[in-house]
């Protein structure tokens, strides 16, 4: 088992439809707007960028972000990431209901921040329950977010 590598599934349910939400996932300049972990996004050029994230755990992520698959008729954004963490992000937005939908996101990385690679095996459980913090965080900022808009 390679310690320095994650797989991450989140789903999270929306009060809003599915294209609004797709729109809002598009900016990713605005994330840190209603999700308090992303704590800055400096944009690049219209396919990349870089982003760094913090939750609970107190160490810093920094990540290049570009662009792979952008389809808004299947609601599916991906990015490519590296830096701090390697591999790559997706969300896939569909429809619930009136007003409703769910964005159901994944993650597959590999860690390369040097201090988290000799943490790894003790630190596993704490990084994967960061990790979930900061999806339930993320919702729970978006949810609101978009009932405000």
């Amino acid at each position: 088992m390679d310690w320095n590598h994650y797989r991450f599934r989140s789903l999270w349910t929306l009060p809003a439809p599915a294209p609004v939400v797709y729109r809002t996932l598009e900016r990713i300049e605005d994330y840190p707007l209603w999700w308090p972990q992303v704590r800055e996004v400096t944009r690049l050029d219209d396919t990349s960028g870089v982003v760094r994230i913090r939750s609970v755990v107190p160490y810093d992520l920094t990540s290049a972000v570009r662009e792979g698959r952008r389809d808004p008729e299947a609601g599916i954004l991906e990015v490519g990431l590296s830096g701090d963490i390697d591999g790559w992000a997706r969300w896939t937005v569909t429809r619930l209901g009136p007003g409703r939908c769910l964005a159901h996101y994944e993650q597959e990385v590999d860690v390369r921040k040097p201090l988290l690679r000799r943490l790894a095996v003790p630190g596993r459980p704490v990084f994967r329950l960061n990790h979930a913090l900061m999806m339930r965080s993320g919702q729970r900022g978006l949810a609101a977010h978009l009932r405000a808009v």
